[in-house]
């Protein structure tokens, strides 16, 4: 039996954590693995192994490259540079090779010219658009932070290096220094509004062609954040590398397309960003945009809290019981019945899974949690792990297939989120939640860059350690943070109401703090 013992301390206690033994058997795929997770709530463990297992069987190889890559599942037999990299970063704890992998496929099939595929599936790899979210060197510079990997860091920094040109070069054609989108598939968003009378795809599957429609090219937001996100990811990386005089020009050319990025394609009055076409009208459709103008943090905070109230919280627009929802709620173009496959208004997996990219960093933690919770709920109580529900009551849409990677990691990555431990930079946050489902009778274990750390619940406390240290006993839902030797930092209010905490540090007294929704707390070390 595994058992990890915690120190006699401060305390006067012995709290001994040991993994389960009645009814929750080690998963196939989990020893050796970073994390181990186990719940007596019967539910939530059922959901997340089958998740993982879900996982481990979408980890496969792709005619073109010959290592193991994670593909995106259900009706999907490939990997996708919009979500493919993001998606397996967040696995990388569990198959650090796999992560590596699923940059690399993108790097290893770039063309000559630059252009990295927008796709690699099993019947062919894919030209026909740009299709891009989450920027590929921001996912390539965090798993290289992660993992220490020089040699990747390098690759990935020559391919992102040249991606970026090759979009300047052909994705600028009205030479105003933004992104312009060719294609509905440019940004992922299939049968949405947004890109109503479109084409898909661009003439002949070369993204360099635009089709000949009066209206295009359109100047993009999520596009243009997303050269954004990764020349600010280019200049940390050419830091690294000691290119200090590149680093310079990429963050010089970062903050200039951020700058038109809200001059030119944000509208106050509504708190929205929109496509630009090319007669230099607003494409007036709320969609989900705004949550990737988001995600690469181009908008600071004064406009982010203009945007959250108007439209992003506004439970009328993107704020439903199940958040996010791809059309606002009350955009007329919304579109009902929900038909498969459907940026029309599903709120899909994808966009729940990107929100960890960008909600703590504005301040709104505990509305995470609630995001999270939610998802957590409908993924239990469907457990078939498809792409999109409905935002208002949580029904997973019939009709696609099973076994989506994006759902299946966001009821891991929620998981852990919200009642597990993470690393943050050089931040351990210990996600404590109490007396809940996914807490009950539960013991969280993950070997960090720091040494293991554990979580055991018991009723309604949760006790801490790393390394086999005692680091804290705490009552009441609250995230502490603490540095990387499990040192307290500071507590953060991650519950939509005020919580009661209690936290006893070793040898210390006990502090109890009253803390309220996205609060930070300082601890007293005294």
């Amino acid at each position: 039996m595994l058992r990890r013992t915690f120190l006699k301390n401060g305390l006067g206690l012995a709290a001994v954590c040991a993994l389960p033994q009645a009814g929750h058997a080690l998963a196939p795929n989990a020893v050796g693995m970073h994390r181990f997770f186990s719940t007596s709530d019967r539910r939530w463990q059922a959901a997340y192994d089958k998740a993982e297992r879900i996982l481990s069987a979408n980890v496969q190889r792709l005619p073109l490259y010959d290592r193991p890559v994670l593909i995106e599942g259900a009706d999907y037999a490939g990997i996708w540079q919009e979500c493919g990299p993001h998606e397996a970063l967040v696995y990388h704890s569990f198959r650090p090779g796999v992560a590596r992998n699923s940059h690399d496929i993108f790097f290893a099939l770039q063309r000559p010219d630059g252009q990295l595929p927008a796709n690699s599936k099993r019947s062919e790899t894919g030209f026909g658009q740009i299709q891009m979210v989450v920027p590929i060197a921001a996912t390539a510079w965090e798993l290289a932070q992660t993992t220490g990997d020089s040699r990747f860091l390098e690759r990935a920094y020559a391919a992102c290096e040249r991606w970026d040109a090759w979009l300047t070069r052909y994705r600028n054609t009205r030479g105003t220094g933004l992104i312009e989108g060719f294609c509905t598939y440019d940004t992922g968003m299939d049968n949405s509004p947004r890109w109503a009378g479109i084409p898909v795809r661009c003439p002949d599957k070369d993204a360099k062609r635009m089709p000949p429609i009066a209206t295009l090219p359109r100047l993009c937001p999520d596009l243009s954040a997303t050269v954004y996100g990764a020349r600010s990811a280019l200049a940390a990386m050419a830091a690294a590398l000691g290119k200090q005089s590149d680093a310079d020009i990429w963050r010089d050319r970062a903050e200039k397309i951020r700058r038109l990025i809200l001059e030119r394609l944000y509208l106050p009055d509504d708190a929205v960003f929109y496509d630009l076409d090319a007669q230099n009208r607003f494409v007036r459709v709320r969609s989900d945009i705004l949550t990737r103008v988001c995600g690469e943090r181009v908008v600071d905070q004064k406009i982010f809290e203009q945007m959250w109230q108007r439209q992003l919280g506004n439970p009328q627009a993107f704020w439903p019981p199940y958040p996010f929802p791809s059309i606002a709620l009350n955009d007329s173009v919304f579109v009902r019945p929900i038909p498969p496959n459907s940026w029309g208004g599903a709120s899909q997996a994808l966009t729940a899974l990107r929100a960890t990219r960008w909600m703590d960093h504005y301040g709104r933690s505990a509305e995470l949690a609630h995001l999270m919770d939610q998802w957590c709920r409908a993924l239990r109580h469907d457990m078939t792990f498809r792409q999109q529900l409905d935002p208002l009551n949580g029904a997973f849409t019939w009709g696609g297939s099973t076994n989506y990677s994006p759902a299946s990691l966001a009821m891991i990555e929620f998981t852990w989120r919200l009642a597990g431990v993470r690393e943050e930079g050089e931040e351990l946050h210990w996600n404590i939640r109490p007396g809940v489902s996914v807490s009950r009778s539960a013991y969280f274990q993950a070997k960090l860059r720091y040494g293991t750390a554990a979580i055991r619940y018991r009723k309604r406390a949760a006790t801490l350690a790393l390394a086999g240290r005692l680091v804290a006993e705490v009552h009441g839902t609250a995230r502490l943070v603490t540095d990387t030797k499990g040192k307290p930092l500071y507590l953060l209010g991650i519950s939509m109401t005020a919580q009661a905490v209690t936290l006893h540090l070793p040898g210390k007294p006990r502090q109890r703090i009253s803390l309220l929704p996205n609060q930070r707390y300082a601890v007293n070390q005294r």
